[in-house]
């Protein structure tokens, strides 16, 4: 695919509730003006429009959700390793499944995630990529018009790790760095890198140590996991003596500009280092429940001062990628082990479009319909029997507990859109299934899963 650089638009939107997600969760009766893909007014026109107008017909606009934590190389795996918790999934499934990706199959498994994501309302991800290959992944971001911050995975060590994934410390780095270089940036700034050390134990601490250094200098983002499960943390413990967050931050990967996958087993420490060093942690609730790894303790969270986003992670650890049911999941599993109210429907939003902006670094241009923010935005269908009485004070519930991505009917990225009325606009839906099918066959044929 061609390293697309895509036009922006004007436009306007009126007779909608907008749901802001702002500073003080205005939710607006009105219009908003798109200007050169940025919003320039909300609520009140800002006079005749310089484009097409949509009258939404009283639909809800909201910012469009941002996804802390996905794996488009494994959108292909889904229905693919069921059945087994962490370190047996990734050992006897899911990394022979990734090491024997092609450019080729590895671009189909990446359309095909984004198709999904853009359809159920996710304009933005956080992605970590595979260890090899990663340009396939990049260029299909570039084209498809999604705003994402991606990474090619780094592996440099560790038990169970294939020989096709497996990379000496010094190639996992340069690659990387060549491939921060191309893409950080890309497209006026619609495309970014972060490094993904895959976690603790896939990496050496000469990796992890100089990821650290680098994204100091040159202020790339960092994505790994940590304390996803029980047997893993304890592995850790055992290898470094150290719990996670105080060994990651031993090596400096601990900053704001850091976004750790998971932290469901987290001690009141780690959730303070969290929250001094301004690292990010991207809850992923289904992911959690399908391994078995437990329950995030949310609340304790962002009670401690840390910034938490939301994932749906990879497709085969949840078989969906679909971020209202991450931010449904999110509220209710707190409800069960915090008590009801205590992330409500309205925060738990908040998780899946601020929480994920400010995580990325992106807070500034996306995560809220502002004036001066990007044109990243959602228009979510009203008056489907599961909206209720549709009063304005329940739109939050109604949004995040009765609907669903089927109410999803346009989403716009920097003022393109790329949903209408449901449908992909840049992506040829069935034939991609197509596509994903032929692919899935060729990648478990060369892997050797059975």
């Amino acid at each position: 695919m061609s390293e697309a650089r895509l036009a922006l638009s004007t436009f306007r939107l009126e007779n909608a509730l907008v749901v802001t997600m702002n500073d003080d969760r205005a939710i607006v009766r009105g219009a908003v003006d798109v200007v050169d893909g940025r919003i320039v007014a909300v609520g009140t026109a800002s006079g005749p429009s310089r484009g097409p107008t949509i009258d939404c017909g009283g639909d809800v606009v909201m910012p469009g959700l941002v996804q802390a934590h996905v794996h488009l190389c494994q959108t292909l795996f889904r229905n693919q390793a069921e059945d087994r918790v962490l370190l047996r999934w990734l050992r006897e499934r899911i990394w022979p499944l990734e090491g024997a990706h092609t450019p080729e199959t590895l671009a189909v498994s990446a359309e095909l995630g984004i198709g999904e994501l853009l359809r159920s309302g996710t304009t933005c991800l956080l992605d970590m990529g595979t260890v090899h290959h990663q340009d396939a992944v990049a260029e299909t971001v570039a084209a498809s018009g999604i705003r994402a911050m991606i990474g090619k995975a780094m592996m440099d060590a560790g038990e169970g790790v294939p020989a096709t994934l497996l990379e000496r410390t010094t190639d996992s780095l340069d690659e990387s760095l060549r491939q921060a270089r191309r893409w950080h940036g890309f497209d006026g700034d619609r495309v970014r890198y972060a490094f993904a050390p895959r976690f603790v134990l896939s990496c050496t601490a000469e990796l992890q140590r100089e990821v650290g250094r680098l994204s100091a200098l040159h202020g790339y983002g960092v994505h790994t996991h940590a304390s996803e499960q029980v047997e893993e943390v304890a592995l850790v413990e055992r290898l470094t003596g150290m719990r996670n967050v105080e060994y990651l931050e031993s090596l400096g990967l601990c900053s704001p500009r850091a976004v750790f996958a998971h932290c469901v087993h987290v001690d009141g420490g780690e959730r303070a280092t969290l929250a001094r060093t301004g690292t990010s942690v991207c809850h992923c609730p289904s992911s959690n429940l399908k391994l078995g790894s437990g329950i995030a303790d949310v609340v304790r969270l962002r009670a401690s001062g840390v910034n938490v986003a939301l994932g749906a992670d990879g497709a085969p650890c949840n078989n969906g990628l679909d971020g209202m049911l991450e931010a449904r999941l999110a509220h209710l599993l707190q409800c069960a082990t915090n008590g009801p109210g205590s992330l409500p429907a309205a925060d738990a939003l908040w998780l899946a479009t601020r929480g994920g902006a400010r995580a990325l670094g992106w807070d500034s241009m996306i995560g809220s319909v502002e004036p001066g923010k990007d044109a990243d935005l959602v228009r979510v269908r009203r008056g489907d029997f599961r909206s209720g009485s549709g009063g304005d004070a329940d739109v939050y519930e109604e949004l995040v507990c009765a609907g669903g991505r089927d109410l999803v009917r346009d989403v716009w990225v920097r003022g393109v859109q790329l949903v209408s009325a449901g449908e992909l606009t840049r992506l040829d839906a069935a034939a991609l299934a197509v596509r994903g099918r032929a692919a899935l066959r060729d990648v478990v044929e060369r892997s050797g899963v059975v």
